[in-house]
């Protein structure tokens, strides 16, 4: 019985690993993608302008 014991814990494991891995690639495109590709733009595009920004001391 001990075999068993020691075998759930990873067996659980793996399982809810692999309903994280299903629920990652289910949530992949659809009708969230183009929301998703938004919120990235937005983010890449707020970046890139406090990147350019000129500094206040002329650096």
């Amino acid at each position: 019985m001990d075999y068993v014991s020691a075998l759930v814990p990873p067996v659980v494991m793996a399982v809810f690993f692999i309903g994280l891995v299903v629920t990652i690639v289910k949530s992949q495109g659809g009708p969230n993608k183009a929301k998703e590709d938004a919120a990235v733009d937005l983010a890449i595009g707020r970046a890139e302008s406090v990147q350019q920004a000129p500094r206040a001391d002329g650096v």
